[in-house]
């Protein structure tokens, strides 16, 4: 199945937003099981064998995830999901032995690129989507595929491109129902993840910071959001000049608070907490619905036969808490809501800062390659 790639583009800047046209939807079929959290695992620790890894003690509370694009660490670690970003692809082509995706994607796409300005992001793509099937084949769940972070700020272009993604997807025939399109939890991402959603195509909001990213996500509709721990710790270990407990980390309580949210609201949006620094962080999580852990923190995991009680329940819900309207037509009130939360605009725009980057720099190196 070929998507219809329908939606013109035009330049939106930051701040200004545009009507939308609407697209037909391109795909309707059953939702798996990861796109609801009702049957998110339950088990207590009671049920865990004593001389379990915390790796595998993990797993009976929360989904856990491998984030990375490092097809060997997939298959050591045997996550249900994973997700990439630029920055893991750019790191993982540079090793020899996933050179040769590269190089497909570079073998693949011919004629005119859909994009004058940024000549090889139709074969960053490609790369993207290549890399995206081998790991379809390892784990048994679902792949998360990243727009490129340069397009943060422009609904109509982020949806263009998460359509072209799909395309490429579908062109493989690959089950559309395994892959989460990764988008940027801006407004005008948030914009486009509405849109997407409603045409059936699951998204990842990722680089959350806020309390009103949350919101603001969940009533779009998002699949699935990805609120990072570690990088708002780095934030306030900057800012306070000292070190944070697991049991007090800003990062954690940012997730605890989001989860009760979303548990007490009644929101199908999945929880996955992403980017550690540490083990304790992931411990202080452990049964939220998915958790996304690099390769080394996944194996300080299996090496450890600590007990691991679970401090998440779906029952956990902030009684009394009233939600919070962030739907479409909802934007000052989460300007103000986000905006008055310092760490989460610096982390925001230091995250796309960097994916961008390393997106430019994969694209260097696709030019190089191509000579």
């Amino acid at each position: 199945m070929t998507l219809p790639l329908t939606l013109p583009r035009a330049p939106v800047h930051c701040g200004a937003q545009r009507p939308l046209q609407q697209t037909k939807p391109v795909f309707r079929g059953p939702k798996p099981v990861s796109v609801s959290t009702q049957d998110r695992p339950v088990t207590s620790e009671a049920g865990i064998p004593q001389d379990c890894s915390q790796l595998d003690a993990l797993k009976h509370f929360s989904l856990v995830v491998a984030d990375t694009g490092e097809i060997e660490s997939i298959r050591k670690y045997k996550p249900i999901d994973c997700t990439t970003n630029p920055s893991l692809l750019y790191k993982a082509v540079q090793n020899p032995k996933y050179e040769h995706f590269l190089n497909d994607a570079v073998a693949a796409v011919k004629g005119p690129p859909s994009n004058s300005e940024r000549p090889y992001g139709d074969i960053a793509d490609a790369l993207a989507v290549n890399i995206g099937l081998e790991l379809l084949k390892i784990v048994p769940g679902r792949v998360s595929t990243e727009v490129d972070a340069r397009l943060s700020f422009d609904t109509q272009a982020t949806v263009d491109k998460a359509l072209q993604i799909v395309d490429l997807y579908s062109k493989k025939d690959t089950d559309l129902s395994r892959i989460y399109i990764k988008i940027a939890s801006t407004w005008e991402g948030i914009r486009a993840c509405e849109i997407l959603q409603k045409q059936g195509i699951d998204t990842n909001m990722t680089l959350l910071f806020s309390f009103g990213q949350a919101c603001a996500a969940a009533d779009a509709g998002a699949a699935l959001i990805s609120p990072f721990v570690g990088r708002i710790m780095d934030w306030y270990k900057k800012k306070e000049g000292r070190e944070f407990k697991p049991e007090e980390d800003p990062g954690v309580k940012s997730v605890q608070k989001i989860y009760s949210y979303y548990k007490e609201q009644k929101y199908p949006t999945i929880v996955m907490a992403a980017s550690f620094r540490n083990i304790g962080e992931i411990r202080e999580l452990a049964g939220c619905d998915n958790i996304t852990i690099s390769p080394a923190l996944l194996e300080e995991l299996e090496a450890s036969h600590d007990p691991l009680p679970r401090k998440l329940w779906p029952n956990m819900g902030t009684k009394g808490q009233e939600r919070i309207n962030m739907k479409g037509d909802q934007e000052p009130t989460f300007r103000k809501l986000h905006g008055d939360d310092q760490m989460a605009v610096d982390k925001l725009q230091e995250g796309i800062d960097g994916f961008a980057k390393d997106q430019t720099s994969l694209e260097a190196l696709i030019q190089k390659i191509k000579g």
